[in-house]
């Protein structure tokens, strides 16, 4: 899973070198938060136009999550 959003995110950004996942232990609930960190510069476009690229990351990692009958959350920041 972690290895599924440094893929997204490298695709994204202009400097690849830059992106880090952390992916924190599952919460009481059971959702596993993945942290994606991005330089400043890339952000805007890991985020996209009113959050839409964000959007559509965060659904791509829901599915293959659900693959794995797992829950997740992506952060960025």
């Amino acid at each position: 899973m972690k290895e599924l959003l440094e893929a997204i995110a490298r695709g994204l950004v202009q400097n690849p070198d830059g992106v880090r996942v952390e992916e924190a232990d599952p919460n009481e609930e059971g959702t596993i938060v993945f942290t994606l960190f991005v330089d400043e510069e890339d952000k805007g476009r890991v985020i996209g136009k009113q959050g839409r690229i964000a959007k559509s990351i965060r659904t791509v990692m829901r599915a293959a999550a659900t693959r794995e009958n797992k829950k997740v959350m992506v952060e960025i920041d």
